[in-house]
């Protein structure tokens, strides 16, 4: 892996960039990154998360600024910026049950063709996918979900790019690791190698690409 800024991270996402941006209201996404993205103004983006977040907080300042064309998400209960631009036409928001978002990403991480799930048959959900029935059971075929760039956030990684996270703020993170082309990780800090018990790390360094230290601020 390589330590780089955020504003080198903003040179590896291109206009129109689908990226998996890891987080739970806020709490796990790579904050710094995101500042920098708006600076930036990169916009024309595709996210998959849990969520939109807040108006002025994580993902939330994405839409607040009006880079996203689209997003994959769970809910969008917490970002009234969201709702508007959605209804408004401004903005395509793809709603996915969250225990079927995670699984969808974790197959696209695995390499596997879909999931199937219960979730949704019989509801809006179950429009224009796939029903296959098993021992008499509906199911719907969910498809995978990958991503040019991840985006995630730990606590600590070491010189190896093996990450460890803030207890439940892994959430997305660590299935992101495994659906994207590129993953770019910020750290709070970078300890040496060695000093991370294997219990701890659950995301190898073999999957990242780029580290960013958190800019703290003031």
């Amino acid at each position: 892996m390589k330590v780089i800024s955020p504003a080198d991270v903003a040179k590896l996402i291109k206009e129109g960039s689908s990226l998996m941006i890891g987080g739970f209201l806020g709490s796990g996404t790579p904050e710094s990154i995101i500042d920098e993205i708006v600076k930036q103004k990169i916009g024309n983006l595709t996210v998959i998360a849990n969520d939109t977040a807040y108006e002025d907080k994580g993902i939330g300042k994405l839409i607040k600024n009006k880079l996203c064309k689209k997003v994959i998400v769970s809910h969008i209960g917490t970002n009234p910026e969201t709702q508007r631009q959605m209804i408004d036409g401004e903005l395509i928001v793809e709603l996915v049950p969250q225990g079927t978002l995670a699984e969808r990403v974790r197959a696209g991480g695995a390499g596997l063709g879909g999931i199937l799930t219960p979730t949704g048959v019989g509801t809006i959900v179950e429009d224009d996918k796939q029903v296959i029935e098993i021992d008499g059971k509906k199911f719907l075929l969910e498809l995978p979900l990958k991503a040019d760039i991840a985006l995630i956030k730990a606590k600590k990684a070491d010189y190896l790019g093996n990450l460890v996270y803030n207890f439940t703020a892994e959430n997305f993170n660590s299935l992101m690791a495994m659906a994207a082309d590129l993953v770019i990780v910020e750290v709070e800090e970078i300890v040496p190698t060695g000093s991370l018990s294997p219990n701890e790390i659950k995301t190898p360094g073999i999957l990242v690409d780029f580290v960013v230290v958190a800019e703290v601020k003031q």
